[in-house]
């Protein structure tokens, strides 16, 4: 079968496709609001702040940044625990196609991607005067650790989740593949929505987090697996939180490189 119509197996009634994303997205925040709620506890602060900048003073780039990260794992378990035991399926037909997942795939990928934003990187870097060098060797190394295991978590949970679970179930449900692309891509765009970059970029950055989930959604479908949307998902976020950060967007890390310029979509 294509990797789009994996989600005809099993047990697929809607109400078992409720109880999942329920269950999943449950765990994912009581796992976050227990974990933040325990960080602030540690730190001795007084009270929650609201506020993004004041909790990462608060806690720490490094503590916040696995804050943010570790629900992540929380939730993918959920995931695959219902589609195991309420929905019949294996994992693996989440993931791909293949008789096993194609890991070259997902290293060929991520180092296209990377090798890309590094070109970039470094042509911003010498001609802007607005990236500055910002290592911390003290800082970087738990950063590095943190990123390496977690941020592969959450991205390829966003990935299946979306380009997995969802986009079978409305490939299943409608049999038109564009469809389900559409409708997988949106939910991807909307559940950032509360993002940082929103506030910064307006509504435009929506639509760049949808059209990414199309790409992504392009790569699943065309390539019959998860492996090269993941590996592009995972590059681009340890991208982001090792190389190049900045001071507004929703990874804020103690990465190598800072940009100052003014947030422009």
């Amino acid at each position: 079968m294509r990797f789009i119509e994996l989600g005809q197996k099993g047990n697929n009634k809607i109400t078992s496709v409720f109880i999942t994303l329920s269950a999943t997205i449950f765990v994912f925040f009581i796992v976050q609001v227990a974990t933040l709620f325990i960080a602030i506890s540690l730190s001795n602060s007084q009270g929650i702040s609201t506020d993004l900048n004041t909790i990462i003073d608060q806690i720490g780039a490094n503590t916040f940044l696995a804050i943010q990260l570790i629900p992540f794992a929380f939730a993918l378990l959920t995931l695959f625990f219902c589609v195991k035991f309420i929905h019949k399926r294996s994992i693996r037909s989440l993931l791909t196609s293949r008789e096993l997942i194609d890991w070259r795939r997902f290293l060929l990928s991520a180092l296209v991607w990377t090798v890309i934003m590094g070109i970039n990187l470094f042509f911003a870097f010498r001609f802007s005067d607005n990236i500055e060098w910002n290592f911390n060797l003290q800082s970087f190394l738990p950063l590095c650790l943190i990123s390496l295991i977690l941020i592969p978590i959450q991205t390829t949970c966003e990935e299946v989740l979306f380009r997995g679970y969802l986009l079978q179930y409305f490939g299943s449900s409608y049999k038109k593949t564009w469809l389900a692309i559409l409708l997988s891509s949106i939910l991807f765009g909307l559940v950032h929505a509360g993002n940082p970059e929103i506030d910064y970029l307006g509504y435009g950055a929506l639509l760049y987090y949808i059209l990414t989930a199309i790409f992504l959604s392009l790569l699943t479908v065309m390539d019959e697996g998860l492996e090269l949307s993941m590996g592009f998902h995972a590059a681009n976020n340890i991208f982001g939180a090792l190389i190049l950060t900045n001071d507004w967007q929703a990874f804020q890390t103690d990465a190598i490189f800072i940009d100052y310029s003014k947030p422009v979509f």
